[in-house]
This record gives C-alpha cells, sequence and structure tokens, in this order.
C-alpha cells in the first residue's frame, strides 16, 4: 500500500510569478497489516472529502485538521495562529465517547479504510461562535449551518495521509494538486485563470470565462463534485454539461476540466477566500469571483465575497482575483452583458435564477438559447427526465 502524505509548500510569489513551489514528501510502502489493532474512526462525506483536500496539498499550508488555537484563530481573524491567510476551519468532529482518541487512528468512510490521522488533541468545538462567524448566521435553515450543528461536540486535531487517490466517479477528470500544475507546465500556460461553480453551466459563465481567458494563457474549469444540497444539480450532469460544450466552443489547448473534490459549505463570501487559496496550490495565477459566490439564499450580500479579499494584501493571498459583475442577456443589446456595459433596464434583461430554471426542467420546457447552449440544454432536460 502506498501511503500519500500532505505536501508542504513554499508560498507563491504574488500576481503570477514562479507559482506555488509544492515539494511532495515521498510516500512510502505500508504493510496494512501495522494497521490491524488501530482504533477505527467512520468519518462523513465532507470529513472524507477534507481529508483527500488535505493529504493533496490543495488545502496546504495545512497538513491535517486543525488544532484548537489555529480554529480560533480562522473563525475570529481569518487567519491561522501564525498569521497565514485562512478562512474556513478544517476539523474533524466527532461525538464526546470518541473524544479520548490520541496517536494513529485509521479513517474509514464508507466501509473502507481511507487513511489515518496522527491525533495529537481533541478540543471543544464552538459552534454557535462559528456559525455567527464563518457563515453569518445561526439559521439552521442555512445548509452550512445545518451540517455544522449536525456534528460531534468535539474537533480531533493531527496530521493525516491518504491511502490512495478515491478517483470516484470522474476518473478522467480526477486530478490532485500537482497533477493539474504538471499539466499547466507541460502547456506552458505562464498564467492561468480557474473558475469555480457548483451549478450547471450557463451563457454567463461561458462569458466570464473566456472573458478572463482573453487575459490568461489557460482556463483551469474546476467544477465542485463534492457533497452540495439536495436540490442543487448533481455533479455528474455537471460534469456532463461541460465536457459536451468543451467539444464545440473552448480552445482545446488552451482550456483544462479538473474536478475539484471539496464538499460545498455555502459560506459565501468566507468559501470564496478557501476557493481562491486552494486554486493557487493548483498553480493557477488568477481565480474569478463572480456575484454572490458560494452564496446560498439572501444570507450575503451580492458582492460581499469579493469585498472580503481586502482583508489580505496581493503578496499574501499569492493569487490575482478577477472580480466580475453579474452578468446577463440583454434582448436590446442582443449580447451578453453587465451593469458596467449594458445602458438598459432590467425589462431588457434574461435572468433565469437557479429555482427557476429547475421548474423549466421538472416541467419538461427548453431553455432559452440565450441563456444555455442547446447541447448543455440537452444534457440538463435529459437528466431531469430521468427523475420524472
Amino acid at each position: 500500500m502506498t501511503i500519500l502524505l500532505p505536501e508542504s509548500a513554499l508560498l507563491p510569489t504574488p500576481l503570477g510569478g514562479t507559482l506555488v513551489n509544492l515539494v511532495r514528501r515521498p510516500g512510502h510502502d505500508f504493510d496494512p497489516a501495522e494497521l490491524a489493532g488501530l482504533p477505527r474512526l467512520n468519518i462523513s462525506d465532507r470529513s472524507a472529502a477534507d481529508l483527500e483536500m488535505l493529504a493533496t496539498g490543495a488545502y496546504s499550508p495545512l497538513t491535517g485538521f486543525v488544532n484548537e488555537a489555529d480554529y480560533l484563530s480562522v473563525i475570529e481573524r481569518l487567519r491561522l495562529a501564525d498569521g497565514t491567510p485562512w478562512s474556513i476551519p478544517i476539523t474533524l468532529p466527532v461525538g464526546r465517547e470518541q473524544a479520548g482518541l490520541r496517536g494513529r487512528v485509521v479513517l474509514s468512510h464508507g466501509g473502507q479504510d481511507i487513511g489515518w490521522i496522527d491525533v495529537q488533541e481533541a478540543y471543544e468545538a464552538r459552534r454557535s461562535l462559528e456559525a455567527r462567524e464563518v457563515y453569518r448566521t445561526e439559521d439552521p435553515a442555512h445548509p452550512g449551518v445545518a451540517a455544522l450543528l449536525a456534528q460531534g461536540d468535539v474537533n480531533l486535531a493531527g496530521p493525516v495521509a491518504l491511502f490512495e487517490i478515491p478517483r470516484g466517479a470522474f476518473p478522467r477528470h480526477h486530478r490532485t494538486p500537482a497533477e493539474v500544475r504538471g499539466v499547466i507546465e507541460a502547456r506552458g500556460w505562464r498564467s492561468s485563470v480557474a473558475f469555480q461553480t457548483r451549478n450547471p453551466i450557463h451563457r454567463a459563465h461561458e462569458y466570464l470565462q473566456k472573458v478572463a481567458l482573453e487575459l490568461v494563457d489557460g482556463l483551469l474549469l474546476h467544477p465542485l463534485v463534492g457533497t452540495t444540497k439536495g436540490d442543487d444539480v448533481p455533479a455528474d450532469t455537471r460534469v456532463k454539461a461541460y465536457e459536451v460544450l468543451l467539444e464545440g466552443y473552448y480552445p482545446q489547448a488552451r482550456t483544462l476540466l479538473s474536478v475539484y473534490p471539496a464538499a460545498m459549505r455555502y459560506a459565501g463570501p468566507r468559501e470564496a477566500i478557501l476557493h481562491a487559496l486552494s486554486r493557487r496550490n493548483y498553480g493557477v495565477t488568477h481565480f474569478i469571483v463572480g456575484r454572490d459566490h458560494a452564496g446560498v439564499g439572501s444570507y450575503y450580500g451580492t458582492y460581499d465575497a469579493q469585498e472580503i479579499f481586502s482583508a489580505y494584501t496581493p503578496e499574501e493571498l499569492g493569487i490575482q482575483i478577477l472580480k466580475f459583475e453579474h452578468t446577463f442577456y440583454c434582448n436590446s443589446c442582443g449580447q451578453l452583458v453587465s451593469p458596467r456595459t449594458c445602458p438598459h433596464d432590467s425589462s431588457h434583461h434574461l435572468v433565469l435564477s437557479g429555482t427557476k430554471v429547475r421548474e423549466k426542467l421538472r416541467a419538461g420546457e427548453n431553455l432559452p438559447a440565450e441563456f444555455t447552449r442547446p447541447e448543455v440544454a440537452e444534457v440538463l432536460r435529459a437528466a431531469y427526465a430521468e427523475k420524472v
């Protein structure tokens, strides 16, 4: 068995210099018999996703689930205890009956042993504080808060290791940060931009991506495929939509589709920071932050996720943030526009909310070509037809 240990990281130079010199501590052969007799801990889908993100270096500089000092510092200051920018505490919550675990503990998920944690500390989770500061609400209707409140009362902290990369449902597109950096280097991209979404691709997304691609050498399309809330469009449908779109509308040599295996937290501004910092570890120089990034409902202001980046200097971030306003199709302009470029009021605009899109799909209605490409609309229509 080959053990994947977290990467150690040297922070990148700012704004597209020699970006992210991450050095993998080499894995080593490990006899599974050595696991016999060790305590085991069954972890949730979210914790399993966090384990992969930690062990592959996607969440560098973290090399394990955070200790209490980092936990409180991230919640209160948006920084680790040593001052490094970080916005969401990556914790391993357990019940009180497991609070006494120490030393090496095997982590299991779905009936399989997937890695381990060397438990160095256990501490009380401050769930109310975390909800107020990270999610800006204690409302249990918020999906991130609901998940937080359902977790255990104690967090375990310590470095981790992963036994195998779980390529899962998307083996063609599931790449570690080191593998994505390898593609970027092989293609000679001196600058590149990442785009994150948990939603199906539509024309406004395509517009933002292609505007950004005018500025840089390459585009990393990086849809999130970890756990999302129940009414979000499933990951397999979203990835298929990207595949059909790339076939006819994107330059192949300048575009890379790769999945992002993190779980969605719906933490709005805080999650925008996490998404940017982790994409830095994938080797990109730029990251797109649009309207209500990682938001849900009306918990966050339209551009809060852009404004929060003022908490850091560009040198600290090590990645350039591209901020875009809301984009939409204007019937009078005859093209995709934003408030910066369109002189017409909302009566001229075609804007479909996610809720409206889902309603149309459930009813078997076609989506307007001005909203999404016909090929994408067909993927979505077929996926919803299977549910009926």
